[in-house]
């Protein structure tokens, strides 16, 4: 054979060469694929991947790293690519886009030479999309990575509009950033609030009193909680933990943790307490803990069998009712203090489920506000006179919180709104707002929950 021929032959073999693309990155796709695609959600359907996979620690931790931030960042990357692209971006294949995000999080967000970032993301692109594709991922990526992050912000920066601005910026949907506006007023505040959602949160773990103490949690090497008395940082894998095996201890957001100790604290002369909207059960298990060593009946409730059986496996003592809030009057009961924590657009957990932010919409708001109200609402109707009612959303959005507590004080005359600051721990400082509770990411280093509290009345009603 020929030189000539010998080369030629050498490059085709070379170039239609079986793609062998690195199973984290395969594992990687897979997951941004069914959670922007098939509505997955990523904490739910990672860890059954990574757990059936072979992948050594370090390996898991590559391909958590890339889920999370590539979820957390693709406003901003989508930005970026379409600058590049011949095409609108919009109208670009799925696929395309979702590796295309993939491998610039990796030129930009991690620890990863250009060339191995652009390479490994082709050779993943040639096994899942083909090559023509694949050649077309591999043109957006070359031109992306011939400029640096901070050049390719340089663009960003001179846009006219704020909100546009701070949207792709901090990569978070306008309707977002908008509403933090509405709350925190100042750029410098709503940024600190959009980079702290950034930010990766690590585990939070709790315990559950007369199931476990907060010194067993120490003795794993975390750190207690700043504010919650139950709560550590967590060192390692939660699912490995021995305490977490045997259903002593949880993983719950300090934030989360806190809803449920300021409620205890507030409902603990009260003889019996209900969960109105109780699934899966991290409030559920810690509330029915604290009310076991008070000597308190404690009730869940929740819609779904499926949650239901999960707040089974974790609460402490006491019923777990399956059936629709809104109608839990029927049963006949009343209670002496009442936990509504409903369902909401969850944009206060952004740092731990970033998917959050793109699948959430400002339509949604309608649907969520009269469910909301119906559940508070029935939460009043079962609390006994002289009763406590607790209304807890994850979110900051003012038609989640601060509306819906003015439209129930308007719409019920049997309530009257208790202050939520004798119940807090002495050092939680700058989290009340109109006697409402509410936390911030940036400045309390928790998931933005609201909490707002009523007494029943001996009279008066709709």
């Amino acid at each position: 054979m020929g030189l000539g021929l010998a080369l030629v032959s050498f490059l085709t073999k070379s170039s239609f060469r079986k793609p062998r693309p690195e199973l984290s990155r395969t594992i990687a796709f897979e997951v941004l694929t069914q959670v922007n695609q098939g509505q997955a959600y990523a904490n739910l359907l990672l860890p059954k991947l990574l757990g059936d996979s072979v992948l050594e620690l370090r390996d898991r931790a590559f391909v958590t790293e890339l889920v999370y931030g590539t979820l957390r960042m693709q406003g901003r990357h989508d930005w970026i690519l379409a600058q590049v692209s011949d095409r609108d971006w919009s109208t670009v294949d799925s696929g395309i886009v979702d590796i295309a995000r993939m491998g610039v999080h990796q030129l930009f967000e991690m620890r990863i030479p250009n060339h191995a970032a652009v390479s490994s993301t082709v050779e993943l692109a040639r096994k899942v999309l083909g090559e023509s594709r694949a050649t077309y991922v591999n043109a957006l990526l070359r031109k992306v990575s011939s400029f640096s992050l901070d050049d390719w912000l340089i663009g960003v920066d001179e846009i006219e509009d704020e909100i546009e601005r701070l949207s792709i910026k901090y990569s978070h949907p306008e309707w977002i950033v908008s509403s933090y506006f509405d709350l925190l007023k100042t750029t410098d505040e709503v940024v600190l609030a959009l980079q702290a959602n950034n930010v990766p949160a690590s585990p939070t773990l709790v315990s559950w009193p007369g199931r476990s103490e907060p010194s067993d949690l120490l003795e794993l090497g975390g750190v207690a909680t700043r504010y919650s008395p139950f709560g550590s940082t967590c060192v390692g894998i939660p699912s490995e933990i021995d305490l977490i095996k045997k259903r002593r201890a949880g993983v719950q957001d300090e934030g989360s943790q806190l809803v449920s100790y300021i409620f205890s604290q507030a409902a603990k002369s009260h003889h019996d307490w209900l969960d109105l909207c109780a699934g899966p059960g991290g409030k559920a298990a810690l509330s029915s803990s604290i009310a076991q060593g008070l000597g308190i009946a404690f009730t869940a409730n929740e819609l779904s069998r499926a949650r239901a059986t999960l707040v089974e496996q974790v609460i402490a003592h006491g019923r777990v009712w399956v059936g629709d809030g809104r109608t839990i009057a029927e049963r006949g009961e009343t209670f002496g203090a009442v936990l509504a924590d409903v369902p909401c657009t969850g944009i206060g957990a952004l740092r731990r489920r970033p998917e959050v932010r793109w699948r959430r919409k400002p339509s949604d708001l309608a649907g969520l506000s009269s469910l909301q109200n119906q559940l508070l609402d029935s939460a009043i109707t079962v609390t006994e006179p002289g009763g406590l009612i607790a209304y807890a959303t994850c979110s900051p959005h003012i038609a989640e919180t601060r509306v819906q507590v003015a439209s129930i004080l308007k719409q019920r005359t049997d309530i009257r709104q208790v202050s939520v600051a004798p119940f807090l721990p002495s050092n939680l400082l700058d989290a009340v707002v109109a006697d409402s509770l509410q936390l911030w990411t940036h400045k309390h280093g928790t998931d933005a929950m609201f909490l707002a509290l009523f007494e029943r009345l001996s009279s008066g009603g709709r």
